[in-house]
């Protein structure tokens, strides 16, 4: 239940997909043995394989006994045979052996021989000794034995622990944490003549469009600028809520001046090393230069451009040494030399004020949501490869779309094309632009949702509700749409879509906006008696309205004109989203505005309820229709209410 302003949260649960962390180091796919997939799981499985043949069979080598012991059992007739090496002196018991002494297997020695060793001191008396006991001794040859000791002592440890460095470091290199590069701006540059983006690809902005003239003429034309002494802003900032085409004007301007585009994100500055960040912005600035004219364009400049001065958390000096550079790099380079510096965020509140100085980003140019001929304008551009059938009105989408931003209108083409594709069609109809914008605002329709017939009822009553009391509220945005089919994740919405675009609201249509959300719960309270967790959006909505009203817009009448909050954390074009712990009043006050919403939405509950209990024929009149055919459309509300 809910419209598109509140969702229903009646047995919602949010599915989520259980994923653990993922190992950043994953070798890449290649197949050196046949087929065999190589991985870092090999490589552990190498290294726990090389640890237990060492445990397994060198340590089964006898252990070594002091050097005097030794010569005590050759004294005694005990050792009958030595082996001498430059590591060891081995002795063993028995003479028996399977070769001559000079030319020894092997495994000279049978297994049940005892077997001494010692470490080799040089003692010319040791080998009298030998021969007064008649002690075989001999020193064994090995055939290459010197070169794979040197290949499985230094060459394979060596090459090994090679491999590793080499692969760590290119995994480093691709997540941008490479420390021999770390210096390097990671732009992405673009070519002169590369940039098929035009004005003419950008639609609804129109007076920002204007703005930036000026700056591709410029570089197209800088001569007729400093002849007469005036010199182009070294900045410009978009600044606009996400989605509007920043980036996408960032490039039009490129690509109409025919000039090298360097793209960079704020965060692409900022690494875990103190200093990095500088060390890039000196980098690129170089670079531009050397490319000049061209156009240098940072996103999300609020990544680094934050302010300094009220930092509560405690200062970043990667992030300040990063924006102190980028401030110097803006004041070392000459106007007239045809770097242009292009920027965009939807946080301009919180930019550090010696950014937005003259002679930094001296100039801001606002992106907005567009208006309706605007929106018109955006859907005959992404519809331009679209099939379109001959009935589709690309106007009526543009009407029924108010607050989209550019994004939202292409994705609402992409979606009308792939729900045409889903249903079958060559071409795009109306109805698949109404079905994508639905989706877009409501959610997906779960057609295989089964409700309980006490459940759909109340569902039915909780959106008649809904749209009863907007269409007797005056100002009220029309109703295009009631359906009791569970989409996304409420079970059922009331669509209103304005007819025109609003830019102010007044106080009398916000309490009816908080009436329309109390109309669900006030029909669920007509029909059963009491209330449901259905309407608990719909109760968070209305609060939130309420509590605007007295805090930022001063619509009480204890602080009528009085702002209680700062709206100074809000993105640009959004609504302000500050955590409801930061209080900037007493606790008086607190008390004041909590008392205060409550009266607000129990006036709008008693007034709402009244309008409801007039018209209870035309509710269940409504809530049956619905019960019968799960969806109605405008005409067929309209209809219902006239009595037809």
């Amino acid at each position: 239940m809910g419209d598109f302003m509140s969702g229903d949260n009646r047995n919602n649960k949010k599915d989520q997909k259980d994923g653990g962390p993922q190992w950043p180091f994953k070798m890449p796919d290649f197949k050196p043995f046949g087929g065999w997939k190589f991985t870092i799981v090999y490589i552990l499985i190498l290294i726990v394989g090389m640890s237990l043949f060492n445990y397994v069979f060198l340590s089964r080598v006898n252990p070594t006994i002091d050097f005097s012991e030794f010569k005590n059992r050759i004294a005694s007739g005990e050792i009958k045979r030595v082996e001498l090496t430059d590591s060891y002196f081995t002795g063993y018991t028995s003479t028996r052996q399977t070769s001559s002494l000079t030319a020894p297997v092997r495994n000279p020695y049978i297994a049940s021989d005892q077997v001494y060793r010692t470490v080799p001191i040089n003692d010319p008396d040791f080998i009298k000794l030998m021969d007064e006991k008649n002690v075989a001794y001999y020193t064994p040859r090995r055939e290459g034995s010197a070169i794979l000791n040197i290949i499985f002592s230094w060459v394979l440890p060596i090459a090994f622990f090679f491999f590793i460095w080499r692969f760590v470091m290119k995994r480093l290199g691709n997540m941008g944490g490479n420390v021999l590069s770390v210096g390097q701006n990671r732009a992405v540059i673009v070519a002169e003549g590369d940039i098929t983006t035009r004005f003419r690809d950008v639609a609804g902005v129109d007076e920002a469009k204007e703005e930036l003239v000026e700056v591709v003429d410029f570089l197209k034309n800088p001569k007729k600028y400093t002849d007469i002494g005036g010199k182009i802003p070294k900045g410009v900032l978009l600044v606009g809520p996400p989605g509007t085409g920043k980036t996408l004007l960032a490039r039009a301007v490129a690509g109409e001046a025919g000039v090298s585009f360097f793209r960079m994100s704020g965060a692409d500055f900022v690494e875990m090393f103190v200093g990095v960040g500088a060390a890039r912005v000196r980098d690129l600035f170089k670079q531009a230069r050397d490319k000049a004219p061209c156009i240098i364009f940072i996103d999300e400049l609020d990544a680094i451009g934050k302010s300094r001065i009220n930092n509560i958390a405690g200062g970043n000096d990667e992030r300040e040494q990063t924006l102190n550079q980028l401030l110097v790099e803006m004041d070392g380079f000459d106007a007239t030399s045809g770097l242009i510096i292009l920027a965009a965020t939807n946080r301009p509140d919180v930019l550090d004020p010696a950014l937005l100085r003259p002679g930094r980003f001296d100039r801001q140019v606002l992106v907005d949501r567009p208006d309706l001929k605007g929106r018109e304008e955006i859907l005959r551009i992404h519809s331009k490869d679209v099939r379109l059938a001959a009935g589709v009105e690309l106007e009526a989408v543009a009407r029924v779309t108010s607050g989209f931003s550019g994004a939202d209108l292409a994705n609402i083409v992409n979606e009308a094309a792939l729900l045409a594709v889903r249903a079958g069609r060559k071409l795009v109809e109306q109805q698949d632009f109404n079905e994508a914008i639905e989706k877009t605002v409501a959610g997906l329709q779960k057609k295989t949702r089964v409700l309980k017939p006490e459940e759909r009822k109340l569902t039915a009553y909780h959106e008649a509700g809904h749209a009863l009391v907007a269409a007797f509220t005056p100002n009220a945005d029309p109703v295009q749409k009631i359906s009791i089919i569970p989409r996304g994740f409420a079970l059922g919405y009331t669509l209103q879509m304005p007819v025109e675009d609003h830019f102010t609201i007044t106080q009398t249509d916000l309490l009816g906006r908080i009436g329309i959300l109390l109309g669900g719960r006030i029909a669920e309270e007509m029909v059963s008696g009491e209330y449901s967790t259905g309407a608990a959006n719909d109760l968070t909505k209305a609060t939130d309205i309420a509590r605007k009203m007295i805090t930022d817009y001063g619509m009480s009448e204890r602080f009528r004109n009085v702002a209680l909050t700062s709206r100074g954390a809000g993105m640009a074009g959004g609504e302000r989203q500050e955590p409801l712990f930061q209080r900037e009043y007493a606790e008086s006050t607190q008390q004041y505005v909590d008392e205060e919403i409550a009266r607000l939405v129990e006036a709008e509950y008693i007034k709402t309820k009244e309008l409801l209990e007039q018209r209870r024929a035309i509710l269940n009149r409504v809530a049956g229709a619905l019960l019968e055919q799960e969806t109605l459309d405008e005409k067929e509300f309209k209809a219902l209410i006239a009595g037809v």
